[in-house]
């Protein structure tokens, strides 16, 4: 069976197709052709230049992402908005970003895995293929560079330029190279909600022209192949989040571990019906998210873990649908960092419990982490218990502990999520902080 790889745009959101690839890898799949279209050309450079999964997540963790945004000339400004070529230019991303994740074009260009990077001519209207043997950093940069934010390339005649008006998955080039299997990795929001404002509007006709255009590409498929779709179960925060700091790149690439997973746990030979419910999301419930990091020992080496909590807060006598986390563990005797799949937060009034699974040498284990908060009403999680029993599969054991700089973080870290709009953020933020995190957790 010949598979392919497709890897649709998202932005800098595109860095949890790293924690995808790196399920898909763990679950032994490898592909014969791999396709990019806007953020997801990072993906697929990092990948022909030869990159592991670990190395991928490794790379978007240390990358500043303020490198994707640069200031165009102060001469550009001057001559007025209306005639502005772009609000920024792509300098930034070209010297920055694509080396900053690794992205090496002469070890693409000679890649033993076939690939192809999707461009738009804007002078022809056409989305074109760039196959990986051809590419270069500039056409890389210029699938990225969105209207508007963006100035296109100009050579050879050419107006290069972001192809997501036109398609943002190519799987019409996976077949054209013989694809009987398609795995496309889908980041673009398709959720009921239509939100106000000119940034939610502008992602709005992305979702539109990204979704609409996949789903005529499947009903215009010529001949049978099995689709495979991992997506996010609800919507990725947008890129401002990002580039403010209010999600952070380790928890969107545990994200993707999380979602992929959560896929191939339940996949079937034949995959997804090729209609507009395989890239369908849920509305994600109104809540908050927050961080935390907890350092102690294991076996004479240190060992961290991290995780990010999802914590819905639906209105009362509305049953909730639970709290999940996703995160990772860091411990050098496994091998650096181990990403957690399956996570899930339970109280039961007097400990909050931690549950994941990981996988070590070939072979999921259980994580456990207990936080025993006591009787006593009134102090929050934080303050009740800073001391938390860690065991994986029973037999590695730990006593972690979150100091007051890393529980500082955590409280800076507490965002809403699911909330549209100045009013609704406060009031999911008044709500924790009259209910409490403890109680919070506690009704779930």
């Amino acid at each position: 069976m010949r598979r392919s790889l497709v890897l649709a745009g998202g932005g800098m959101r595109v860095a949890w197709q790293t924690g995808v690839v790196r399920a898909l890898r763990e679950h032994g799949l490898a592909f014969d052709h791999v396709d990019g279209t806007s953020g997801g050309i990072m993906t697929t450079g990092m990948l022909l230049s030869g990159q592991e999964p670990q190395e991928m997540g490794r790379r978007w963790s240390g990358l500043d992402v303020r490198k994707f945004s640069s200031a165009l000339p102060l001469t550009d400004y001057l001559t007025g908005p209306w005639a502005l070529p772009a609000l920024g230019d792509a300098d930034g991303i070209l010297r920055g970003v694509l080396p900053g994740l690794g992205v090496d074009p002469e070890a693409v260009r000679s890649s033993p895995v076939a690939g192809t990077f999707n461009v738009c001519d804007f002078v022809t209207k056409t989305c074109v293929a760039v196959p990986h043997t051809e590419i270069d950093a500039e056409l890389m940069t210029a699938g990225m560079s969105l209207p508007l934010f963006l100035p296109p390339l100009r050579r050879g005649g050419h107006v290069w330029t972001d192809a997501v008006w036109i398609k943002d998955a190519n799987v019409s080039e996976a077949l054209r190279r013989g694809a009987d299997e398609v795995w496309l990795v889908w980041c673009i929001g398709n959720t009921p909600y239509w939100g106000d404002g000119p940034l939610e509007q502008y992602v709005h006709m992305i979702e539109m022209s990204a979704n609409g255009a996949l789903f005529a590409e499947l009903e215009a498929a010529r001949r049978p192949f099995v689709l495979h779709v991992v997506r996010p179960r609800h919507a990725l925060p947008l890129d401002p989040e990002f580039l403010s700091g209010r999600i952070s790149a380790d928890t969107l690439v545990a994200m993707g571990y999380r979602d992929a997973w959560s896929y191939l746990d339940t996949a079937h030979a034949a995959g997804v019906p090729k209609d507009p419910s395989c890239t369908a999301m849920a509305d994600q419930p109104r809540g908050v998210r927050f961080r935390e990091r907890l350092r102690g020992e294991a076996s004479g080496a240190a060992l961290a873990l991290d995780v990010t909590v999802e914590l819905p807060l639906p209105p009362d006598g509305t049953p909730s649908p639970g709290a999940r986390l996703v995160g990772h563990v860091d411990h050098e005797p496994w091998g650096g960092r181990v990403l957690l799949a399956d996570g899930r937060v339970t109280t039961d009034g007097t400990a909050v419990e931690y549950t994941a699974r990981v996988r070590l040498d070939g072979a999921w284990r259980e994580l456990r982490a207990r936080r025993d908060l006591g009787d006593a009403p009134g102090p929050d999680l934080w303050s009740d218990s800073r001391t938390v029993h860690f065991s994986v599969g029973g037999a590695v054991t730990a006593r972690l502990e979150l100091g007051l700089a890393d529980a500082a973080r955590a409280l800076a870290s507490v965002e809403p999520t699911g909330a549209h709009g100045f009013r609704s953020r406060a009031e999911a933020l008044t709500e924790l902080a009259g209910t409490g995190l403890r109680r919070a957790l506690a009704r779930d």
